[in-house]
């Protein structure tokens, strides 16, 4: 697919000259906001999808919700769709209807919705969730059952002449013992021993089961449980913490792709403007050298001045194709999106930069995150402690037979040697408290400055669109007057062309400046913690450029 340029006129869209800026006014006493209207008719440029010119009236779908929404999953049933920019497929989702035309708020919603990496996130604040929860049981008593069932069988050959040998003797020195030595008395040993084998083949066999119910209710483990959960809680807001960072940064992403698309538009466009322009002058240029007015030098560096300005032209056009398509590979959409907030400057100062630091030390959610890494030092400095504190037990058995047996009691436990060194464990999590401690001071600081950085790059984009306007308007009037000076004879079309690029350039940098500004702003509205603010900006700024698209 490739784009093209198409003029259409006025009628069929809403557009204004390029040249003379659209100021709207914001009153500080009413939200309302006046738009001028003397604008002048001309045609425009159009920039739009050569293979598929009627996608630009109609809405599209994009193909997969990767965010769970809870209120919307209520009243749409979740499905697996496949993305279309990896065409992976992608569980519990749902399909949305995105319009091609999108306005930034628009489109900030909408990146909430479709970006893998907010899901991402969401889920593993989910998975840590989870564990905290699940460690929130662990002291809880533990009910446990026992069933057994075995079958034996035995087959041993046990030798007893030792044995019997022994019998023997014990048999005869005790009848020595007792009864004196006579020639007529029998050999007792011997008649005890004729009675006992020499071995005994032993052979059992059959089948025991059994059952039985046991609990086991640790009633005191110095904190441990406590200090478990408050560093799973503490992990989550960590988790929490990154994800703001990683949605913070999305939104700045999003407010650079959807504004450098808005001004490699107003790029193509006023490249086809020079174009056009040039159009002209080439062919004043023809008529004036068939007349005999011009030499055939000044006829080249006509021909020669409209190549060029052909070429820059399709540059531009690719340019901003290449800028539409970074915007829906964002928002992960499989058709063109057409930005219809414009470029905006706010002639209004800046709050003091005081202001801003502040908000940058309330909100930012890099100092949330340290705060979250001390609040896990300080747990593991509590379970560490706990060390040097007994476990208590309460415990129970019971068989659960005819005539049942059971055991229960308390038991109570102490490490006295052996395992981590807990002194050792103790200093580590002093350590991490200190390193907690210092690291919110470092990223204080690094905030500071890049708020202060970011205010100043404001204000000198500010300062710089509102310097640029006097070159806008020279280069105009010294473009219109060469023009005049061509058909009149006084000068030649190297002139034009000079005052035609004086002009493209003037008008080009102006352009750039309100998108620094744009880029500036929402720089420090990231470097405060708050992006979203840069949309209260947006609406109250009493300059703002031409737009090509228009909301539906």
């Amino acid at each position: 697919m490739k784009f093209i340029l198409s003029a259409l006129p006025t009628a069929m869209m809403t557009a204004a000259v390029m040249s003379v800026p659209v100021m709207t006014y914001a009153s500080t006493d009413t939200d309302s906001i006046e738009v001028s209207d003397d604008v002048t008719p001309v045609a425009v440029t159009q920039i739009i999808n050569a293979d598929s010119p009627t996608d630009n009236d109609k809405p599209a779908v994009a193909p997969f919700l990767t965010v769970p929404n809870p209120n919307k999953a209520k009243s749409q049933a979740l499905s697996t769709l496949v993305d279309p920019i990896t065409h992976k497929t992608v569980d519990n989702s749902y399909a949305l209807d995105v319009s091609s035309f999108l306005s930034l708020e628009q489109a900030q919603k909408l990146l909430v919705q479709v970006s893998p990496k907010i899901a991402a996130n969401q889920a593993a604040i989910a998975a840590s969730e989870y564990q905290t929860d699940a460690l929130r049981t662990i002291d809880n008593p533990l009910v446990f059952a026992r069933v057994s069932a075995s079958a034996y069988h035995l087959d041993e050959d046990i030798d007893l002449s030792s044995l019997r040998s022994g019998i023997v003797n014990e048999v005869n020195n005790g009848v020595d013992n007792i009864v004196p030595p006579t020639a007529d008395l029998p050999d007792f040993g011997e008649l005890v021993g004729e009675r006992i084998p020499d071995s005994y083949n032993f052979k059992r066999s059959g089948s025991t089961s059994g059952a039985g119910l046991g609990v086991v209710w640790p009633i005191y483990t110095a904190g441990r449980t406590d200090a478990l959960t408050g560093a799973s809680d503490a992990r989550t807001q960590e988790a929490m913490a990154d994800s703001v960072l990683d949605k913070n940064e999305l939104y700045n992403t999003l407010i650079e792709r959807y504004f450098k698309a808005q001004l490699a538009i107003i790029a193509a466009y006023l490249r086809e403007d020079a174009y056009d322009t040039l159009q002209q002058t080439d062919h004043m240029a023809e008529r004036l050298f068939e007349e005999g007015f011009i030499s055939r030098v000044d006829r080249l560096e006509a021909q020669s001045a409209l190549a060029d300005a052909k070429s820059e032209s399709v540059n531009a056009n690719n340019d901003a194709r290449l800028a539409m398509i970074a915007l829906q590979r964002l928002l992960r959409t499989d058709y063109r999106i057409k930005p219809t907030t414009p470029l905006f400057v706010s002639s209004r100062p800046l709050p003091d930069v005081s202001y801003f630091q502040d908000l940058a030390l309330n909100n930012h959610p890099g100092l949330q995150k340290v705060a979250a890494k001390r609040a896990q030092a300080q747990q593991l400095h509590a379970l560490s402690d706990t060390g040097y504190k007994p476990t208590v037990l309460l415990y129970g058995y019971g068989q659960v037979e005819k005539d049942p047996s059971w055991v229960a009691g308390i038991s109570a436990s102490w490490k006295l040697w052996g395992g981590l060194d807990k002194a050792a464990s103790l200093a580590s999590s002093n350590a991490k408290i200190r390193q907690a401690d210092l690291s919110e001071i470092e990223v204080s600081d690094n905030l500071l400055l890049l708020v202060e950085k970011n205010w100043h790059d404001v204000n000198n984009a500010q300062s710089r669109y509102q310097a640029l306007q006097s070159n806008v308007d020279l280069a105009a009037e010294v473009l219109r007057l060469r023009r005049l000076g061509l058909q009149e004879g006084v000068n030649t079309t190297v002139d034009v062309v000079q005052a035609q690029t004086q002009s493209l350039k003037a008008r080009t940098e102006q352009a750039q400046a309100a998108n620094d500004y744009v880029q500036s702003l929402a720089a420090l509205m990231q470097s405060c913690g708050t992006p979203l603010a840069f949309n209260a900006y947006l609406n109250a700024a009493d300059i703002r450029l031409p737009t090509l698209y228009t909301e539906q």
